[in-house]
């Protein structure tokens, strides 16, 4: 099992859901995907892609205006 990084900080929604989406196909079941972000829909927008994209969602957590997402594929 790895752990993937995506930081997608500075970048506004729809697009942290958008490159996580980009992302699946070089990543296995199993592996964890740890994503930063500081847009403000992001918490509830990563969320509803888990649920949607049958992803479990480890942890989510928030440092001032950044959001840290782990999604285990």
């Amino acid at each position: 099992m790895a752990t993937h990084k995506l930081d997608a900080k500075g970048i506004r929604c729809p697009q942290p859901i958008l490159k996580i989406t980009g992302l699946m196909p070089t990543i296995n079941p199993g592996d964890v995907l740890e994503v930063e972000a500081d847009c403000s829909t992001f918490e509830g927008d990563v969320t509803t892609w888990c649920q949607r994209m049958n992803k479990t969602l480890l942890a989510l957590t928030r440092d001032g205006a950044v959001v840290t997402a782990q999604i285990q594929f």
